[in-house]
């Protein structure tokens, strides 16, 4: 499905405008090259223990809450003033829930089931995205005109969170307003790679992302409307789970969904071991984690497999790199060696158009035909709508609040036609029947996360549709896995996205505990 000769003419003066601002860009970026700086090694093994295990030996008494909690605090003051990952730390609030946890143990007679059934993380610690409400904390998004607002309520899954016993140790950096691939803003600034500083940990959820790779948390929380949970945990080399619509409530986000938006937008898991995701999930999900299949066992013998090793060429996004595709291709060979399947290579000619598509179905009206918010009006608020033109040349003189990327953004948003393409509607129909059929309730699909290994600083401008080999699978409704596999010559993490059909999460999160077994999961980005 070929694009048309406008679009490739388009496309192409696009790609040459780019280039041009590229290479300036390179020009005024050059420096002196420094000596690296790099994280320190994980030395506590607190901090190698998934949190399902640290709960146990929490409640088995084998350890204290607050050595854990203590041992997470150090952590992060040790790599936090490299990585910049949390926004706002509560650790006096932490140590003292920690030594409540400690105590209830201590006084506990029904023994260990009761409370593993009851509280089934407490005393592990938690870091969270700084979109989610979190009662008495900063409610920012990296907006700097909503510096000061503080969050009166929790977001439903971080209520279900504290409510089984986890300890939030503070809030994480995202991009601004939750809608660019680079954790950046003008309130709490840029955050770092754990495995190259220079490297983006990706966006929205980087400050989760970053946190989580560099062990400053063992569990966090992040949202994804078009790759934001994804995106972060393939650059950081960690798990990362964009749930099934409708299954986490979306309630008490900032910015908060409009439009259709609530379709495509999903919160869910970020850790470092894959058994984790599972666990989270079901707590979570609260009443409507008996919509998935959590508790099914899972025969992975018994699934079919399918790979799709690129968009089948967009003119919009760039070619899935070498090394992303030959570790795709790893995973095949494993399937098909350890479990005895056979992995079909599918070719689906609508993904072409992932990013039509998803900008597409972002912008349509709810069912009663009220227009989404404009991201022009988000970051004006609580004023009028911003004008990005205006913020472009204050920019140029140091003086907006506003990010590059958000200013573009803005900028974009008003290229919009008044009404949606039928052609690009049409073709999204035929790709979710594809896709549908092909998926049932038994299949699985391996999809890059991205087109390449975490990018520096501010080179996402450059290649700012690539993200749309996450965005068309929050269009099309599905749960994804991202899964770390191992890392490249550069030392940066390497991984893929594995897809299922609507609400059989519980496949995806089967195949990632396999893929840790099989590739080894997070490595230490301080180790030697």
């Amino acid at each position: 499905m070929a694009a048309s000769g406008l679009e490739k003419v388009l496309a192409s003066l696009f790609w040459a405008v780019i280039g041009l601002l590229f290479a300036v860009f390179r020009v005024l970026s050059r420096k002196t090259a420094a000596p690296a700086a790099k994280l320190p090694s994980v030395r506590n093994p607190l901090l190698l223990v998934s949190a399902t295990q640290l709960a146990k030996k929490i409640r088995r008494r084998e350890v204290l809450s607050v050595e854990v909690v203590q041992a997470y605090i150090d952590r992060i003051q040790d790599v936090n003033p490299l990585i910049n990952a949390v926004t706002k730390d509560r650790f006096d609030a932490a140590l003292q829930e920690a030594a409540q946890v400690d105590r209830l143990i201590e006084e506990e007679t029904g023994g260990e089931e009761v409370l593993e059934d009851r509280l089934p993380l407490l005393g592990v610690p938690l870091s969270v995205k700084s979109s989610y409400a979190f009662q008495g904390m900063p409610f920012t998004s990296g907006l700097c005109s909503r510096r000061g607002v503080i969050a009166s309520v929790d977001a439903p899954p971080l209520t279900l969170l504290k409510r089984a016993g986890a300890v939030p140790l503070g809030t994480t950096n995202t991009s601004e307003l939750c809608m660019w691939s680079e954790s950046h803003n003008h309130l709490h600034g840029i955050t770092r790679n754990p495995y190259d500083l220079e490297r983006i940990p990706g966006g929205s959820s980087g400050g989760e992302g970053s946190l989580l790779a560099a062990a400053g948390s063992v569990i966090g929380v992040g949202s994804d409307i078009g790759g934001s949970i994804r995106i972060p945990a393939f650059f950081n080399g960690i798990f990362g789970h964009k749930t099934t619509p409708g299954v986490v409530s979306n309630e008490n986000q900032y910015p908060p969904s409009s439009g259709r938006q609530e379709e495509y937008l999903s919160l869910g898991p970020m850790c470092r071991y894959a058994e984790d995701l599972k666990l989270m999930l079901k707590i979570m999900a609260g009443p409507n984690a008996n919509m998935l299949s959590l508790n099914a066992t899972v025969d992975l013998k018994k699934l079919r497999f399918f790979t799709i090793p690129h968009d089948s060429g967009s003119v919009w996004t760039h070619p899935v790199s070498k090394e992303l595709m030959e570790i795709q291709r790893k995973v095949v060979e494993r399937l098909e060696a350890d479990l005895g399947v056979q992995v079909q290579e599918v070719c689906l000619p609508e993904l072409s158009y992932s990013f039509q598509i998803w900008d597409t179905y972002m912008n349509l009206p709810d069912d009663e035909g009220k227009s989404p918010v404009s991201f022009n009006e988000l970051m004006g608020e609580p004023g009028r709508p911003a004008w990005p033109s205006w913020e472009l040349l204050k920019r140029m003189v140091g003086k907006s609040d506003h990010t590059v990327a958000a200013i573009a953004l803005g900028l974009m948003e008003m290229t919009h036609g008044s009404k949606p393409s039928k052609v690009i509607m049409q073709l999204k129909e035929d790709l979710q029947n594809k896709v549908d059929e092909l998926l049932g309730t038994d299949g699985v699909f391996l999809y890059p996360s991205h087109t390449r290994v975490a990018p520096k600083h501010h080179h996402p401008l450059f290649r700012p549709f690539d993200f749309a080999y996450t965005g068309i699978i929050n269009i099309l409704g599905l749960p994804a896995t991202q899964c770390p596999l191992g890392l490249n010559q550069e030392g940066l993490p390497l991984g893929v996205q594995v897809v299922a059909g609507k609400l059989q999460d519980h496949l995806t999160l089967e195949l990632a505990v396999f893929l840790e077994k099989t590739f080894g999961g997070w490595r230490d980005p301080g180790a030697e």
